[in-house]
């Protein structure tokens, strides 16, 4: 029997503690050898997009997949978990709510390791549903004290302000442009669906951490050559996807007319996490595409959860 489980159980049994937890585990075994990912396919149509990744933890005897679709009404997203030794269907999570605390998570793990200690204020651009979690998770790894948050409907950066103050207790207000909140942050978030560059490098801090994690196409971007320029780290989930779907990077370095020397996983500094800030006035990026492994990872706990739980509901295939 495979277990059914939906948003609202995903909601109920992950919470952003849990998903730092895993994912910074998933880093673990992305660097010791331990996971085994693949980077993302799409199938591309005029109206629709069907999107497919999948990953393994062989040690701990999962495999997993995320599949999700793209239409004009809607996007729908499930994670299906799979038992390595007899090929049995464990799970089928709905994932959506999952795979945005995920994402959440990932950044909040780079911030851990790669933003000031002391970085209090952020930056945030974008208030969709990807940049609740994004907030949510670096107010978990860094004492946030305050936030400016831009995105082009008005009422919409209200109503996340007020959110952020009544769920996280922390000061928030709309920034009136990109530019005020990138120029605000200590941590800077981009959460966007944008096809060219929202922040400048010209607009940075000193000491300023970027996490940027809504352009996952080589056509789009949300960084600036400038900002690459200005960085002395920048992080990716996983080279050989960021090699297919780091807009940011791919048309940044085609400006700037540089390789990719010096681009290193993000895991590599969760597994050594010695100094990555030459200076307190460096600026370092955390480039997101977004890894299977994270899905397998916090997919496999939800699962155990519901069954200690009793949560979802049985299917038979």
């Amino acid at each position: 029997m495979a277990l059914f489980l939906s948003e609202d159980d995903v909601c109920e049994l992950l919470s952003m503690e849990r998903a730092l937890e895993y994912v910074e585990a998933s880093f673990l075994a992305q660097a010791t050898g331990q996971a085994i990912n693949r980077p993302r396919k799409r199938i591309l149509l005029p109206h629709s997009s069907l999107h497919y990744m999948a990953a393994a933890f062989p040690a701990e005897d999962w495999y997993g997949m995320k599949i999700y679709t793209v239409t004009p009404s809607d996007l729908r997203f499930w994670v299906l978990l799979l038992d390595v030794r007899s090929g049995e269907l464990k799970a089928v999570i709905q994932g959506d709510n999952l795979g945005r605390i995920r994402t959440g998570a990932a950044s909040g793990v780079a911030t851990k390791y790669l933003a000031r200690a002391d970085a209090s204020r952020v930056g945030l651009i974008g208030t969709g549903r990807q940049a609740h979690t994004q907030l949510e998770a670096i107010t978990k790894v860094r004492q946030v004290s305050s936030l400016k948050v831009f995105g082009r409907d008005q009422e919409k950066r209200q109503e996340f302000c007020r959110d952020a103050q009544e769920r996280l207790g922390i000061q928030a207000e709309p920034a009136s442009s990109a530019e005020e909140a990138v120029r605000f942050g200590e941590v800077v978030i981009t959460a966007t669906n944008a096809r060219d560059p929202v922040v400048l490098g010209e607009w940075l801090q000193p000491g300023t951490h970027v996490n940027t994690i809504g352009a996952n196409m080589a056509n789009r971007r949300e960084l600036d050559e400038v900002t690459l320029a200005r960085a002395s780290l920048i992080a990716v989930d996983s080279l050989e996807q960021a090699h297919e779907e780091a807009g940011d990077l791919i048309q940044g370095f085609a400006k700037l007319g540089r390789d990719w020397d010096g681009v290193v996983e993000l895991s590599s500094v969760v597994y050594d996490p010695g100094p990555r800030r030459r200076t307190q006035d460096d600026i370092t990026i955390f480039k997101s595409c977004g890894l299977a492994i994270w899905d397998l990872a916090v997919a496999a706990y939800v699962y155990r959860q519901a069954l200690e739980k009793g949560k979802g509901r049985e299917l038979d295939l």
